[in-house]
């Protein structure tokens, strides 16, 4: 089942590369970065680790894979950054949200706004702890200065 799951994720990451007008050649690169990504949001929870911990750790690893990988093919990190966190996106948790509202359930709504905007901003910060590690020692300090 897992193997369906992982195959399902990498066509779904592989179009979403279609749609961002990303080079053939490059796609099995960004499917194979947003199976990862989604191997290790899927495995974590079973290790009694939260969502947002593990969408987290998972956009970590896809930002870390994607500029590792940028550097060594030379091309823009964005080609592999966004199809592989595409699977981790809390799409479906923002519709149940905007429907919890929408029923006027409103403890509802708010309880998965929140888990949704937790995961959302754990993507985020998993993306610019990578970068971060990445752009070490590219500060002034690196700078030539003209005289």
């Amino acid at each position: 089942m897992i193997i369906l799951e992982l195959f399902l994720c990498f066509v779904a990451t592989a179009t979403f590369g279609i749609i961002f007008n990303i080079p053939l050649r490059l796609l099995w690169w960004g499917g194979l970065i947003g199976v990862l990504a989604w191997f290790i949001y899927s495995t974590l929870p079973i290790y009694d680790f939260t969502d947002v911990f593990a969408a987290a750790t998972a956009a970590f690893a896809a930002a870390f894979t994607s500029h590792w990988l940028a550097k060594w093919i030379r091309v823009p990190v964005t080609m592999f950054t966004i199809p592989g966190i595409i699977p981790l996106v809390p799409g479906g948790r923002a519709y149940s949200t905007m429907l919890a509202f929408v029923e006027e359930d409103y403890l509802q709504g708010l309880e998965l706004g929140v888990e949704t905007l937790l995961q959302a901003g754990s993507i985020a910060a998993g993306l610019v702890f990578a970068l971060s590690i990445f752009s070490f020692g590219k500060g002034v300090g690196q700078r030539y200065e003209t005289d």
